[in-house]
Parts: C-alpha cells; structure tokens; sequence
C-alpha cells in the first residue's frame, strides 16, 4: 500500500528550460511558442527585452550583416571604483555577453533595402551609454551619411554611463551634433525606442529622428517614475511615461509592435525615399562633386 501511494505522490521529471513565466500577466509561455514571436508573450502582447544580437537578427536580412568596429572597448580614464573597479566591471560584462560594448553598429539588408544599423544591447551594462556608445553612434551616423544611406539606431538604455563621469555626458553633444550634419546632408533617420530608454539616450540621439517609433509598454522618459513622484511628492497619471502615454501627449510617431516592425520600417523608408528626397540627394551630390 505505501508503495502504491508513494507511486502516486512521485512527481514526473520536467525538462529544465522549457517555460517561462510572462513578468506581465503571469501566464506561463512554452519557450518556443514565445521565441516564434520574438519573445513576445501570446497571452498579453507584453514585450521581453531583447539582446543586441537579437535585435540585429529581428530587423536584418540573414546573410547580409556586416558588423563594424566590435573591437573598440571602453577605458577606464577616471580609474572609477564603486563596488568594484570599473575595469573588473568591464572585464565581466565581456566575459558574460561575448561583446566589447553596448552598442553594435553594421550595415545589412531591411526586407532587400540596404540601411545601417546601430542597436543598443540591454545586457551590457545596461544599455548605458559611456564614450564608446557615443563614438560608435557617430561612427554609424557618418557611415550613413557617407553611403547615402538609411540609418536606423535601436535604443534600450538607462542612461550615461556613471563611472565615466563627464565624459560619458559629452557624448550627448557628440551624438547630436553628427545627427544634425546628417540632416543637413539630407539623410533619412529612424529611431527605435524599446524597454526602457532613459537618461542621456533619451535626452540625446534617441528622440532626435526623422521619425520615432517606439514599441508596446516600453518605459521611456528622462528620469523614472518613482523618483519624479518622490520629487513632485504627488501620484502620476496612470501608464506615465510608457509608450501609449508618450504616443498620446505627441512625443512619439507610432506604437508598433515588434512583429510588424521590419515590415513598417521598410515601408516607412519606402515612402520617404520617393521622388522628392531622391532629388534632394541628387542635389547634395552634385554639390559635393
């Protein structure tokens, strides 16, 4: 008898890895059936961060990513020490995510239309963005500039980057200064803002784009929430600082779900690459020549 129930009370081993629980609605996923969705939750339409590698796979053509300056890694110039010392920080972010940085910049294919690409990976550090970022931010913008190119520019960030100091703000100004030669040269610049985009990022590059989507529920905003309520010492309105609330209030062009977003940014370069920016960059070629 206690054999039989003992039997009965013996729990069948379950395959490690197979589930995840959804940080949203709490429902949980079959991994594959999310991944097939590119980490989406099928229950909610809740948006999991994505890594830099993923989101360079999401938006390019397979076989046509050519990844630039991966080698460039930060230095500790301010020999900053919190917990533990900068290079040590650094030394293990490498380790962990196999990159030298943030942000990953190349070139590809969007659905047969040649862009460049520049994503900011979550999993680095957080996204922040230190001198590097904000070199390669300026590297991508003038390799976009110098092929006449659409550049698109991925953000998930907390903001600059604190054990670079003041150096990390000036990539703010560095940033923005080779978007505006961008413009001035007629380039096309979308901007995608996912979950979260903060600090500097936001206060810099992320927003300054011809047009700026953004994807469902992501946190967006200068500071967060629970320290402008601290500030204001007064509640917030409901879905403060997420994307529906930007879209509402006009500081976003459009909500899109990461399903469609391939498909919407090849159409978005398609409408603005027609006849009038065509002849527009005809004549900032003749110019040049």
């Amino acid at each position: 008898m206690a054999m039989g129930w003992n039997r009965f009370r013996k729990k069948k081993d379950m395959p490690s890895g197979l589930w995840t629980k959804c940080d949203q609605c709490g429902a949980m996923i079959f991994k594959r059936d999310m991944e097939k969705r590119y980490k989406v939750c099928p229950e909610c339409d809740h948006h999991f961060v994505l890594t830099g590698p993923e989101r360079v796979e999401l938006l390019i053509d397979e076989g046509t990513w050519i990844e630039e300056f991966a080698e460039l890694s930060a230095t500790d110039r301010l020999h900053f020490v919190d917990k533990v010392p900068y290079t040590d920080r650094i030394e293990k972010t490498v380790a962990k995510t196999g990159r030298n940085e943030a942000m990953i910049i190349g070139s590809g294919q969007l659905g047969g239309r040649p862009i460049v690409l520049g994503v900011l990976d979550f999993a680095f550090m957080g996204g922040s963005m230190g001198v590097i970022v904000g070199e390669k931010v300026t590297l991508a913008i003038e390799h976009a500039e110098r092929e006449k190119l659409p550049l698109i520019l991925v953000t998930s960030s907390g903001g600059a980057r604190m054990q670079e100091g003041t150096l990390s703000l000036m990539q703010m100004a560095k940033t923005c200064n080779a978007l505006g030669r961008f413009d001035s040269a007629g380039g096309l610049y979308i901007s995608v803002l996912t979950h979260p985009t903060t600090g500097g990022v936001i206060a810099s590059f992320a927003p300054m784009a011809d047009m700026v989507l953004a994807e469902p529920g992501a946190l967006i905003g200068f500071a967060g929430p629970r320290v402008i309520q601290t500030t204001l010492k007064q509640d917030l309105p409901p879905g403060f600082q997420r994307s529906e609330f930007l879209l509402e209030h006009g500081q976003i062009d459009r909500i899109v779900s990461r399903e469609d977003l391939k498909e919407e940014i090849g159409r978005l370069i398609d409408f603005v690459k027609g006849p009038v920016v065509r002849a527009r960059e005809a004549k900032v070629a003749e110019a040049e020549g």
